[in-house]
């Protein structure tokens, strides 16, 4: 497979033949102008479509663009010795509270410029959207002070205009206590509440608001101040909820119309029923899960039966999820957390784009939505959650380019 610059990505328009649906249907659609203007059997299509290019899939599978809804990809450093000191039997919150963790990425990301924070995270990217990616956030977090997090949102501004891709930019400056600020947590959530938030905000680098609610991290009253403050700029809001425990956050979240609480290990029964009716996504995050070597399930035949949308993410960061593996977050949904394949790939699709506010572009293969598709060498949708380890992608579609590939 073959991948060349966005910028010199040829056009995606014409009509697209030997596809294949998700349900192993045959399948022809027409891309004019970037966007999906028509579906339907091959052979039916509109007399319009008669003369234009055709680009021939093969036989291969179709679905939508996946859509990675939960990374933390702009950040300095790394974080492999806490791998070790995790093996030897030191915890997460261990390793937080000895100055590792999300501080030790902080110092990191302080001491990096803006080029090299792009250059590190523009390789991270490619390897996502390599495998089919067309839509992700980016939250900040890593930077705790006003000129490092417009760092980190600026590198993710960049990151969208240079890959052609769509990119959701999520304020985290809620993410941990800067060493600067121990045993001020109230003074800090001032500092992003009255001027991290609203300078940010005014200089268009923000699409949403998270909070770390957790022991380690912020108090639910913390999370609300910060919530308040979104509200009054209009920003949706997002969760790092229940996952070291359950703080109840999940509840606090959906009482301001979050757009996801993500995470969830610990999400009780009043949080789900909270969710469901806020119509809040769950985003299960398998790779965290995985490496922290969690046993603590999330409860998704609880999310199931109450009808709670479950997306699934990378959460890449450098600390508890170094994952570049969308398909591989999928496997890891189905086998650690009892996902059907259906609801994996609904996971890294249609819920996940909802769970960014995404879900009138992105997410479904549909007229009049953005050319964002991918065509896949497998005969079956399940290969895509049954294989790991390799990249079964043909060609994909962004923007309205063919940027990764060739039919």
């Amino acid at each position: 497979m073959t991948t060349t610059t966005f910028a010199s990505a040829s056009s995606a328009d014409g009509l697209w033949t030997g596809l294949r649906a998700m349900d192993g249907a045959p399948l022809a659609l027409a891309v004019e102008a970037g966007q999906v203007q028509w579906m339907g059997l091959p052979g039916t299509e509109p007399a319009r479509f008669a003369q234009v290019v055709r680009h021939d899939g093969g036989g291969a599978l179709v679905t939508p663009g996946l859509v990675d809804c939960h990374t933390h990809l702009v950040y300095g450093g790394h974080r492999a010795h806490e791998f070790a000191l995790r093996l030897a039997g030191a915890s997460y919150e261990e390793i937080a509270r000895a100055g590792g963790g999300i501080v030790s990425t902080v110092r990191a990301t302080r001491e990096a410029g803006e080029d090299v924070l792009f250059a590190s995270a523009s390789a991270r990217l490619s390897q996502l959207l390599a495998e089919g990616v067309c839509a992700v956030e980016v939250k900040s977090g890593y930077g705790l002070a006003l000129e490092h997090e417009r760092k980190q949102l600026r590198v993710a501004r960049r990151l969208a205009q240079a890959h052609g891709v769509a990119v959701r930019t999520t304020f985290l400056g809620a993410h941990a206590l800067p060493p600067e600020y121990a045993g001020r947590s109230g003074e800090y959530i001032d500092l992003v509440c009255r001027e991290m938030l609203p300078a940010l905000h005014a200089e268009g680098l923000v699409d949403a608001v998270d909070v770390f609610c957790e022991r380690i991290a912020f108090s639910l009253e913390e999370t609300e101040r910060v919530f308040q403050a979104a509200r009054a700029l209009g920003l949706p809001i997002k969760l790092h909820a229940e996952q070291l425990s359950d703080m109840g956050g999940a509840q606090l979240a959906a009482r301001y119309g979050a757009l996801s609480c993500d995470h969830v290990e610990h999400l009780s029964q009043a949080g789900i029923d909270a969710m469901r009716a806020a119509g809040t996504v769950a985003v299960l995050l398998p790779g965290a899960y995985y490496t922290l070597r969690d046993t603590h399930l999330p409860p998704i035949a609880a999310l199931r039966a109450a009808g709670v949308p479950m997306a699934v993410a990378t959460d890449h960061n450098p600390g508890t999820s170094p994952a570049l593996s969308l398909l591989l977050m999928a496997n890891m949904a189905c086998t650690l957390f009892g996902l059907t394949v259906p609801e994996a790939l609904a996971g890294i699709t249609a819920h996940a784009a909802r769970a960014l506010g995404l879900q009138d572009t992105h997410g479904t293969l549909a007229v009049g939505r953005p050319a964002d598709f991918v065509l896949w060498n497998v005969r079956e949708a399940s290969e895509l959650a049954y294989w790991f380890g390799q990249r079964p992608v043909r060609c994909v579609v962004r923007q309205g380019r063919i940027a990764e590939g060739a039919p």
